[in-house]
């Protein structure tokens, strides 16, 4: 794991910023492969398309955070809060997201395939589409949550909660 100084991720998450308001001019896209950020407040901020595989990311608070098409392959999201986040065409291949509050989080199309969400809150979350086979989804809480036309293939479902989830839409 590398160590990233404030000032480092502030540079960084600054020229991403620069990237996408330059449409792609200026700037950079975000690149924190490895980098340890446990337990950081990264809340509303903009990662969308950034390289974060391999981040620890533990106990982070990316709550309202923007990680539309994110790569974040065995990312470690243990116990992070991603509620109301947006991870849509995210890739969370082997992911930890193990007690991880993705509560009200935009799932939609991500790529979830043998990620660990045990115990995850996904209460009210949009997995439409997504992909979740080999996903071991063990006491985690979907209630409310939309499933319609996700892979569920392989996936360990045992005590969760599927109160009122959505499997197929009408």
């Amino acid at each position: 794991m590398k160590t990233i100084t404030k000032e480092e991720l502030a540079k960084i998450l600054h020229e991403h910023e620069l990237y996408f308001a330059s449409t792609c001019k200026k700037g950079e896209l975000a690149n924190l492969i490895g980098a340890s950020l446990s337990c950081i407040n990264l809340i509303g901020a903009n990662l969308s398309g950034a390289s974060l595989s391999g981040v620890d990311l533990s106990g982070a608070d990316l709550s309202g955070a923007n990680l539309i098409r994110a790569y974040l392959i065995r990312t470690d999201l243990s116990g992070a809060n991603l509620s109301g986040a947006n991870l849509s065409r995210a890739n969370l291949i082997k992911a930890y997201l193990i007690r991880t509050d993705l509560s009200g989080a935009n799932l939609s199309r991500a790529n979830l395939s043998r990620a660990n969400l045990s115990r995850a809150n996904l209460i009210g979350a949009d997995l439409s589409w997504a992909n979740l086979s080999g996903t071991d989804l063990f006491d985690a809480n979907l209630k409310d949550a939309d499933l319609s036309g996700a892979d569920l293939s392989g996936a360990d479902l045992i005590g969760a909660n599927l109160k009122n989830t959505i499997l197929e839409k009408k």
